[in-house]
């Protein structure tokens, strides 16, 4: 039994449950030929909830607190049969002990990549995961719906369910969110707060809660990662030319065996292009061909107005907002890269979109 030891002949007048594993949601009293005495003990404890069945129906459920069983303390046990003419002898009954803390810390996360369109990147792939904490809000419910006459239910039967829900959700949610990636690792909170309202509606059929749930990560795969590393590499350094002739002057002042090979290298490419010029003498009149600049870069813009943001949009089309009047001078807008919002008309880029009228056509024209 594990817990209460039986005289023979004699029936367990004293029913309660105390659970060391962490992870039991659902504990069923055994009891030799499922026999309770009639005024038998009953003590649920802070965190538990008992749920009474009495020849396969759900006859009552019972909150922490000392109880006996009889007719007077089971109102709804009244009707069964026998009950309500003070049935003395032993009764056919299960008792379920269903814990009602929080299970806390459960992982989940997405086995396949979310495919997302980024405003700024296109269409990307990312991956996420987090942890999260379910508890039985209904344990009446739970036990119909989930567990059944399953004498001890586990946390590990259940979560595979709710991670297939979270992921479900999340994926949905991030598909439609509109976010930057760059800009998701400041928005974690309100995802997981959306993610944990859809869930706990869903789960809420099984008598569960979703109280909390966090967003640990989210991650794009392992090549866009190292590009966008070089990028941020390339942002630091700066100027590149500067920076190796830095790196040389650094070689060369610290001396030794590298200084001296770094001074033979440069005095070597010294002379080959003085051979060359030799050589050559009508190279030096010829200027080397510029470079052509680079492309300029394409932003797109949020537009905010009456507390709600909108966008992203292209430069053309805040051009047509602007005809239109959608989008005025007095329009706040912000893109990547900007510090804080700004007015439209301040903005060097879309100053140009606000055009003054001509004037009216001279007469006779």
């Amino acid at each position: 039994m594990g817990i209460f030891d039986f005289l023979s002949g004699e029936f367990i007048d004293v029913i309660h449950w105390v659970d060391d594993s962490r992870d039991t949601m659902v504990w069923r009293f055994e009891r030799e030929g499922h026999e309770i005495k009639y005024g038998a003990k009953l003590t649920v404890r802070e965190g538990q909830a008992a749920v009474f069945v009495h020849e396969g129906q759900l006859a009552d459920v019972f909150t922490p607190g000392l109880y006996m069983l009889e007719t007077n303390n089971m109102p709804i046990m009244t009707t069964l049969q026998h009950w309500d003419h003070g049935f003395k002898s032993p009764f056919k009954s299960e008792v379920y002990f269903v814990n009602t803390t929080r299970f806390s810390d459960l992982k989940w996360g997405t086995k396949n990549p979310i495919i997302c369109r980024d405003p700024e990147f296109g269409p990307v792939r990312l991956r996420a995961f987090g942890t999260y904490s379910v508890k039985v809000a209904d344990p009446a419910r739970f036990l119909v719906e989930i567990v059944g006459t399953d004498g001890e239910f586990t946390m590990d039967e259940i979560s595979f369910q709710i991670r297939n829900i979270i992921v479900q959700e999340m994926s949905r949610s991030l598909a439609k969110s509109g976010i930057p990636v760059l800009d998701m690792a400041a928005n974690t909170r309100e995802l997981g707060q959306i993610v944990a309202k859809e869930i706990s509606a869903q789960i809420a059929e099984y008598g569960l809660t979703l109280p909390e749930l966090y967003i640990e990560n989210i991650s794009l795969p392992p090549a866009v990662e190292e590009v966008m590393d070089k990028r941020s590499s390339m942002g630091v350094i700066g100027n590149l030319n500067e920076y190796m002739q830095f790196q040389a002057a650094e070689a060369i002042g610290r001396g030794g065996a590298a200084g001296a090979a770094m001074e033979t290298g440069m005095g070597a490419g010294l002379g080959m292009q003085m051979g060359a010029a030799m050589a050559n003498p009508w190279a030096q009149q010829q200027p080397a061909a510029a470079a052509p600049p680079p492309p300029p870069v394409e932003h797109v813009w949020h537009v905010a107005e009456n507390g709600q943001t909108t966008g992203p949009f292209s430069k053309a089309q805040l051009g047509r907002m602007a005809a239109s009047g959608d989008l005025s001078r007095e329009s706040y807008v912000w893109t990547a890269g900007q510090d804080g919002w700004m007015k439209a008309e301040d903005v060097t880029e879309l100053a140009q979109l606000f055009t003054i009228m001509p004037p009216p056509p001279p007469p006779g024209v």
